[in-house]
């Protein structure tokens, strides 16, 4: 199970990379921050996500994230000055655990799960497997889990904001960074294995083939 585990999170974190130009600005302002001045940190975060889309540039790849980065960066840093406050400048993590906690809720109760879509794009099963009686429970249960851990993340962050405690916000933001979704990546295919097991639902290729019950199930993936 455990070189199951690997090989999965390997394939869903390869060739990503380019998602690293969104993280890493935010990551550098919360390192920078602990050492340094709101205002040294704001400017390294900025500098990097610069830094980052001219290297893009230079190799003729795709600057999608970069960009996306960057603009991140220069909003939170105008937020921050506009509000004169330096918690402003994760108004827009804020924004996005919100929108991501509503997201979830919605996709559940729409009985299409957030984590059904996730999984989707990066496997391309057939996305009416998904769907069905006996394998979307799995992924509802485990987008519930998601809207919980982006929701106390919310709380936190709400908490530390409204507290004007700018420092505490950008440990809290650490802390339930991406170590912790890290660690949420792991439990969810942990348990969505182990439901899928339960619900005794096709495999994909059952589904595919439409195999009658009973069915073998899916043998690996989430």
């Amino acid at each position: 199970m455990l070189r199951e585990l690997i090989n999965e999170l390997a394939s869903i974190l390869a060739g990503r990379a380019y998602w690293l130009d969104v993280v890493l600005p935010p990551v550098l302002f919360v390192g920078v921050n602990a050492f340094f001045s709101f205002q040294t940190a704001m400017a390294a975060a900025v500098s990097l996500a610069a830094v980052v889309s001219v290297v893009r540039i230079l190799r003729r790849e795709s600057l999608l994230y970069a960009v996306a980065g960057l603009l991140a960066a220069l909003a939170a840093v105008g937020i921050a000055r506009f509000l004169g406050r330096d918690e402003g400048f994760f108004i827009p993590g804020i924004v996005t655990n919100g929108g991501t906690v509503l997201l979830a809720v919605g996709s559940v109760l729409a009985k299409r799960p957030l984590v059904a879509w996730t999984s989707y794009l990066t496997r391309r099963w057939p996305l009416d497997w998904y769907w069905h009686d006996r394998v979307r429970p799995a992924y509802s249960e485990v987008t519930w889990l998601w809207a919980g851990f982006f929701g106390l993340r919310l709380l936190g962050q709400l908490f530390f904001f409204m507290g004007a405690d700018a420092d505490s916000l950008a440990l809290f933001n650490l802390a339930l960074g991406w170590p912790a979704i890290l660690v949420l990546l792991i439990v969810s295919y942990l348990y969505g294995r182990w439901r899928l097991r339960q619900l005794a639902g096709p495999s994909v290729e059952e589904f595919s083939q439409n195999v009658p019950p009973p069915w073998e199930g899916q043998p690996r993936g989430f």
